[in-house]
């Protein structure tokens, strides 16, 4: 009975670690994205995007190689956000619509 009880102790303490980590992630994440939407809020009224508002904006931009089978040329392009990453499209489409 000991012995489980020192296996059930040691499997909570693992579990413990391995929640506080995720806790320490989802916190560092809550603070990037008020730390975005503070740099997004000072380009509210922005007509145009301009290159510091990008390079304030943007981390990274991938543009995919054309496509052209389906008889019309597409290119796949993903943008990677400073401090938030990249935001699905179906999200975007889904904001837009609301």
């Amino acid at each position: 009975m000991s012995r489980t009880y020192e296996d059930e102790q040691r499997d909570l303490k693992a579990e413990a670690k391995v929640l506080r980590q995720e806790i320490e992630t989802q916190e560092q994440q809550n603070q990037n994205l008020e730390i975005f939407i503070q740099k997004v809020r000072k380009y509210a009224d922005m007509t145009e995007l301009t290159p510091y508002a990008a390079h304030e904006l943007i981390k990274v931009i991938y543009i995919g190689a054309p496509d052209k089978s389906s008889g019309k040329r597409r290119q796949n392009i993903h943008i990677c956000y400073d401090l938030i990453g990249f935001i699905p499209l179906s999200e975007l489409m889904e904001l837009e619509m609301a």
